[in-house]
């Protein structure tokens, strides 16, 4: 019982702790004392994120998440970068095209399938008749 009681009259409310008080207990913790758990149960705070909370907030690590965001660029260098990547990929299909086009010739198969026709007739089919599947 003597215990118990002694327990609740060490515990704190956050109201109470100064902040020359938050200021010792993250110094303690960056000087490596202390972990800060350890320093719950030394002072008796009760919050399980209130001594990180102190901690990202006066302490002299670096406590902020890392951001990925890409720095700003202007519309005239996004626009410029994209014009170079649609001209790649056109050169990409290009190469591609050919190579097709030489498979086809040399393997007598049609490699190349040619599927636009044949969604245009199953549109065609789908709008005079709703229930028929479009492929």
């Amino acid at each position: 019982m003597k215990n118990k009681d002694v327990e609740s009259a060490s515990k704190r409310s956050q109201k109470d702790y100064s902040l020359t008080f938050k200021l010792q207990v993250v110094d303690e913790i960056e000087k490596g004392y202390l972990t800060y758990k350890e320093s719950q149960k030394k002072y008796g705070i009760q919050g399980r994120s209130t001594v990180l909370v102190w901690l990202r907030k006066h302490g002299n690590l670096d406590w902020k998440p890392k951001s990925t965001k890409k720095s700003k660029q202007s519309p005239k260098t996004v626009i410029s970068q994209l014009e170079a990547k649609i001209k790649r990929l056109e050169a990409e299909k290009e190469i591609l095209n050919h190579v097709i086009d030489i498979a086809d010739s040399t393997m007598n198969a049609e490699i190349r399938k040619k599927y636009l026709p044949l969604l245009q007739k199953a549109y065609k089919a789908q709008r005079k008749n709703p229930d028929t599947p479009l492929i």
